[in-house]
């Protein structure tokens, strides 16, 4: 289980990402479409002066039952030992262990 902080400043971090996300996105087409190298510098400013957790980078994906950061399978949003335990207990529908 992870410790409820990280959990937390992932949350946070998700809410920034989300808040500030039009903004990035914009920022970065006004670059693209302007021709003079100053304005991009003021442009690349803006963007630098927004808050670092904002970056999608930043965000990590974690397990939904665990809060694990390891191992995560994004089909099912959980991490490697919980999906493998739910496989044996035959919890995930239409999933089937693997044998050769």
């Amino acid at each position: 289980m992870a410790k409820k902080s990280l959990i937390q400043r992932e949350k946070k971090r998700q809410k920034l990402e989300q808040k500030y996300h039009l903004i990035r996105r914009s920022s970065k087409k006004e670059i693209s479409k302007v021709p003079s190298l100053d304005e991009k510098w003021k442009i690349l400013g803006k963007l630098q002066s927004l808050p670092r957790n904002s970056i999608p980078t930043r965000l990590r994906r974690r397990c939904f039952l665990t809060g694990s950061p390891r191992a995560n399978y994004r089909d099912f949003g959980l991490s490697g030992h919980i999906l493998r335990e739910m496989f044996h207990t035959c919890l995930l529908p239409g999933a089937t262990r693997s044998s050769w």
